[in-house]
């Protein structure tokens, strides 16, 4: 099956009558490759459900498969990018069946949405892959693939005829079995509810409807007979590619520097007051917000969202102003030197920002939102590193470098265990406040019914004794009913292959 396949000419053709003759065997390669499609729809229909878990894993594991059978490796592996955006779809694919996040895993849905047809369509793209037109191209490759080569399906799927002149009655065999399944599928659990005397002559068989679940096996199946035609089309213009006329070259539309000289030396005094307010209110202390009206928790726990906005727009007026200016006479050199100043004072927004967030961390303890923001706080660090780098050097390619490092850092933070953390550090503050006679504070609730399966075991450390309030009962419950609740949910889950993760593996009791 390493052999390429040829291009099919529309169904009806002479010369495609002529091929379907002569040329046997390169229809059979083609409807090998239309099972393995057709196989794939039905693994899709069936696997991709919620809560999702490891057959998502599964899935896209048997996507790459496919690809590899019915495209070969030179398209996959022929570009270094594709190897390595081969490599992280794999790594944040295995995340499903790891995990039980359930942030984690819409995002990383979400990502692999995007990222998988970025991947798929590398071969036929002409636009490098950190040129941001790149995502409009792929995205109508893409489109062209899944809708303009639906005749291929057809066209494999239709019988040649055979050298004897007797038509073959294999297709009609198989329509009448699918067909005689739909119906059954159907009508047996109407009859069954329609008659009792019907319903327990099937009971006497030991025939339980629930338990054969026709109606689940026929929606898949229909589901997997409409994508197969759309998967298949993709998978034939990945093997004929046809790319798509390159774009004329155009100059980006470019203004005297001078515009953006006086608008970042606007926002860059702007900032110069900003965090000069900032420094008496970080070393002044609580006396001196005290004397001003406000409170020390009050301050420490506003304004790091907004930081971390404000220095995206920093960083998007920094590449602006670098690309959309002519590189000539002293507003050029001016704009270079705002530029490192606005870089500058959003890095000392940033430990701002994070000197507030420990602040607020340490007095409330940590959350899954907080833990995200610090990695956002890191992330964004970064970057404005890379645009610094690009104030000194300005034909440095930010993209190039900027795409890589958010993947890797999101690989990075997928492979934190933020729940195990969060839960470790409220458990021990619940602990320690105990310890000092002090009112203990646990968002219970939060821990168990908000986060994954990771927090169990530290909840375990507390009194199974102790009553909590149960918000999905309205009651007071001890923690260890609610445990066992929790621990039971996780059983359930790894009851299903779909669902199974290895996190609630630890976590599951038998009920």
């Amino acid at each position: 099956m390493n052999e390429p396949i040829k291009a099919l000419p529309p169904e009806g053709s002479a010369k495609c009558a002529q091929k379907r003759t002569l040329n046997g065997e390169s229809i059979a390669y083609y409807r090998r490759v239309l099972v393995l499609t057709l196989g794939f729809c039905l693994l899709l229909a069936d696997a991709v459900n919620w809560p999702w878990g490891l057959g998502n894993s599964v899935t896209v594991y048997a996507w790459y498969l496919l690809l590899l059978l019915a495209v070969g490796r030179e398209r996959l592996f022929s570009r270094r990018e594709s190897r390595v955006l081969l490599v992280w779809n794999l790594v944040l694919a295995s995340t499903f069946g790891l995990t039980s996040n359930p942030l984690f895993r819409v995002w990383n849905f979400l990502a692999l949405l995007i990222l998988v047809p970025i991947h798929a369509m590398a071969s036929l793209g002409s636009r490098p892959w950190w040129d941001l037109w790149m995502l409009a191209e792929r995205f109508q490759l893409l489109l062209q693939g899944l809708l303009g080569n639906l005749w291929a399906c057809f066209a494999a799927a239709v019988p040649e005829k055979p050298s004897d002149g007797k038509p073959k009655r294999t297709m009609a065999v198989v329509l009448g079995l699918c067909g005689a399944a739909a119906l059954v599928s159907v009508l047996l659990p109407v009859l069954a509810s329609a008659d009792a005397l019907f319903a327990a002559s099937l009971e006497a068989l030991n025939w339980d409807i629930r338990m054969l679940r026709f109606g689940d096996l026929f929606q898949r199946l229909f589901w997997a007979l409409i994508l197969t035609p759309f998967v298949f089309g993709l998978l034939y213009a990945m093997t004929h590619p046809k790319q798509l006329c390159p774009p004329e070259k155009k100059k980006f539309f470019q203004m005297d520097a001078l515009g953006f000289v006086l608008a970042l030396a606007a926002v860059d005094g702007l900032y110069l007051a900003f965090l000069a307010v900032q420094s008496a209110g970080l070393f002044g202390g609580p006396e001196y917000l005290e004397s001003l009206g406000v409170s020390y928790a009050e301050w420490a726990r506003s304004g790091f969202f907004q930081m971390v906005g404000v220095t995206v727009v920093n960083l998007s007026l920094t590449l602006a102003s670098l690309s959309l200016s002519r590189r000539e006479g002293g507003s050029w050199r001016a704009l270079r030197w705002l530029c490192a100043v606005l870089a500058g004072e959003s890095l000392v927004l940033l430990a701002s920002a994070a000197w507030r967030m420990t602040l607020y961390v340490s007095a409330y303890g940590l959350s899954f939102k907080r833990c995200m923001t610090y990695w956002g706080m890191v992330m964004m660090a970064l970057l404005l590193l890379a645009g610094l780098w690009k104030v000194r050097r300005p034909d440095f390619r930010f993209c190039k470098w900027a795409f890589p490092l958010a993947l890797a850092g999101w690989l990075v933070i997928n492979c934190v265990p933020v729940d195990y953390l969060v839960a470790r550090d409220q458990v021990n503050r619940y602990l320690r406040s105990e310890a000092f006679e002090e009112t203990p504070v646990i968002s219970l609730s939060y821990l168990v019914d908000e986060l994954s399966y990771d927090t169990l075991h530290q909840l375990a450390r507390l009194d199974s004794r102790t009553d909590f309030f149960d918000w999905r009962t309205g009651e007071e419950l001890p923690l260890g009913e609610i445990l066992r609740r929790r621990r039971r949910e996780a059983w359930e889950d790894c009851q299903d292959w779909r669902s199974w993760t290895f996190s609630a593996c630890l976590a599951k009791t038998r009920p």
